[in-house]
């Protein structure tokens, strides 16, 4: 996705070249946050000083927690996600296996043959597991790895599946994530459980960018495997936590009608999908003069 403007915002209408931000995560991800990177560093720098800790509950591609992590924007960073598939190579990563799993990357030849043998491998160790989650990723539609996502076919410029598999560039990002470790935590598991056990903190910050499944957006159900979430919980605990938190969602009435019933702030951004579709998405947070 590509920012087009902030809406009622004055000077935020220039559009954010994407390709300026660092690309950081390994994965390509449905709703990534790669145009939001101006807006965190933003956000951080509207902060009396650097955070003890950035709290990503639903991590997916973890833009942000990444970006944070690199650039030392807090303490430390910690990621969680669900899905065990995700789950699987952010472990992977960050429990030592970088060099093994970039340099699987880099050794595996994609053809069809090699590609229907991995994928319909099953079990196997925790780096096995990351490293064909990576290859799902890479060559799905769109990056989905929900059930029923279908592989590419035609590629950038009708080239297939090859088009999606940077090996060299995937390697390297995952070696950059690798020797940057220790400023990164990761939980598999319930974002919301870890929002709780740090709701205390008031060091700790908070980006939460949910699936879109609130206000009967059905959006998620497709893109993501764990897609069921009582949004009225996480907007009532996201109320209740000592730190600071900015919360991205889809443009639905619901959503702003919860915002309102909470008294937080809400901008609406315009954007534009990979299919050049127009859509707007939600800022939610508790004060966002920063952004004004």
């Amino acid at each position: 996705m590509h920012q087009l403007e902030l809406l009622g915002l004055t000077g935020q209408r220039r559009v954010v070249n994407v390709a300026s931000v660092p690309q950081r995560s390994p994965f390509r991800y449905p709703g990534g946050k790669t145009w939001l990177i101006p807006q965190i560093r933003r956000w951080f720098d509207s902060f009396a000083g650097k955070p003890g800790l950035l709290v990503e509950p639903f991590a997916g591609g973890g833009i942000v927690g990444l970006t944070v992590a690199f650039e030392k924007l807090a303490d430390r960073v910690l990621l969680v996600e669900l899905d065990e598939q995700v789950a699987s190579v952010w472990q992977a990563i960050l429990e030592g296996e970088a060099e093994w799993l970039a340099n699987r990357i880099l050794s595996f030849k994609i053809t069809d043959e090699s590609i229907a043998a991995e994928l319909n491998g099953s079990g196997g160790s925790l780096r096995e597991t990351a490293f064909r989650t990576l290859l799902r990723n890479r060559i799905s539609h769109g990056g989905i790895m929900a059930p029923g996502a279908g592989l590419i076919k035609h590629g950038e410029n009708g080239k297939g599946i090859a088009s999606r598999w940077y090996p060299h560039t995937l390697a390297q990002r995952v070696r950059d994530i690798g020797r940057i470790r220790d400023r990164l935590d990761f939980v598999q598991g319930d974002g919301l459980g870890v929002m709780r056990q740090h709701a205390e903190r008031p060091d700790a910050v908070f980006f939460i960018d949910p699936p879109y499944t609130a206000a009967g957006k059905r959006a998620g159900t497709r893109l993501y495997t764990y897609n069921e979430l009582d949004h009225e919980a996480l907007f009532s605990l996201s109320g209740a936590l000592r730190g600071d938190f900015l919360m991205t969602y889809d443009n639905a009435e619901g959503v702003r009608a919860m915002a309102r019933h909470h008294g937080f702030d809400v901008v609406a951004v315009a954007m534009q999908n990979t299919h050049l579709a127009r859509m707007d998405e939600l800022r939610i947070g508790r004060n966002l003069a920063w952004a004004r």
